[in-house]
């Protein structure tokens, strides 16, 4: 929610888009999507990537302005445990046993173009 206020269809299209090009970004870095929007109570993952042997599960913001920080500084404690909490239920509940992080995809405007920062293993479990 912003400030109290539903999403407008404008902020929902621009994070869909945001979303589509840190797929397609991920996806030329050679990760290959598992599972996209994965939620469980309590939690959602964006995109569920395989990197090699890796599952990794992404978080993708986008922001218009830095005033307040930007994409990554939205990436607080309490989004990480909800994103650590989601995490755990896809891997018990796909009975999943291999290694895995936690990547942030920071999307914002650049010159009329969408730049993307991609902070590989940006915070840990536990």
């Amino acid at each position: 929610m912003l400030f109290g206020k539903q999403p407008t269809a404008d902020h929902l299209t621009a994070g869909q888009h945001a979303e589509d090009s840190a797929l397609a970004f991920l996806r030329s870095q050679g990760l290959v999507l598992v599972e996209r929007n994965y939620r469980c109570r309590g939690g959602e993952i964006d995109l569920i990537m395989r990197d090699g042997g890796k599952i990794v599960f992404v978080e993708v913001r986008f922001r218009s302005d830095q005033r307040f920080g930007g994409a990554l500084a939205s990436v607080d404690r309490h989004k990480q445990a909800r994103l650590i909490h989601a995490a755990s239920h896809y891997l018990a509940a796909k009975h999943i046993d291999r290694p895995a992080r936690f990547d942030v995809a920071a999307v914002s405007p650049d010159q009329g173009k969408l730049e993307i920062q991609w902070i590989k293993d940006a915070f840990q479990a536990g």
